[in-house]
């Protein structure tokens, strides 16, 4: 169930909550860029995460068993199944016109391939200064004919 197809170069994921109550479908690379990120939040909640543009994230269910958390600049919106309390995804400050999916969170995630990528968040803004690609991982990317 974690794999499903192949449409313009993109892999169909599924995935959610722990309980059942939230589930969603997103498209990505069939190779995921995975940031791990050492801000006080994603160490907390071992938040291992890829990002895509909004466009290619769907919520199947579970739009009121959702709730949102924020903190200090309250850019990022931590989304969360108010039922188990699993983060399957959220919108990153780096990318607030994206998600970014919780890799534990999706179905068979075992089988994933991933490349992990290190995100200074305790340092956000130098990093994001220096990191100016990780902006890009929201963007929809145009198939080229």
């Amino acid at each position: 169930m974690g794999l499903w197809r192949m449409t313009n170069n993109k892999v169909k994921y599924c995935g959610g909550c722990h309980c059942g109550a939230v589930r969603f479908e997103v498209y990505a690379a069939p190779v995921l860029t995975v940031i791990d990120c050492n801000c006080s939040i994603c160490v907390k909640k071992q938040n291992k995460h890829f990002i895509v543009p909004m466009s290619e994230f769907k919520l199947l269910q579970g739009h009121d068993s959702l709730k949102t958390y924020t903190f200090n600049t309250h850019q990022a919106k931590h989304i969360f199944c108010t039922t188990c309390g699993v983060q399957s995804f959220y919108i990153p400050r780096s990318n607030p016109d994206g998600y970014g999916i919780a890799v534990h969170a999706l179905d068979n995630a075992s089988g994933v391939k991933v490349k992990m990528e290190k995100f200074d968040g305790k340092n956000w803004e130098q990093f994001m200064t220096k990191n100016k690609h990780i902006a890009e991982y929201s963007k929809s990317k145009e198939v080229k004919k």
